[in-house]
């Protein structure tokens, strides 16, 4: 009986490490996503992404082609 008390402790002990470590890692990582500077740089860099693949389509359809298969 004692064997099984003491094995059932230690994986408690083993989930509650993980469980405690995965929720500061997330609570690191979600803090790093809501800061402004960060924010404003990812919405900069998919607008200039976006401009890049409508730019490129738009230069396919006026060289002569309809989009990139010519």
């Amino acid at each position: 009986m004692t064997t099984v008390l003491v094995t059932l402790a230690v994986v408690a002990v083993m989930v509650a490490t993980v469980v405690g470590y995965v929720s500061w890692r997330d609570r690191q990582r979600r803090a790093a996503e809501e800061d402004p500077a960060v924010v404003r740089a990812a919405r900069a860099q998919r607008h200039r992404r976006a401009a890049e693949r409508e730019h490129a389509q738009h230069d396919g359809w006026n060289n002569g082609g309809h989009g990139f298969s010519g």
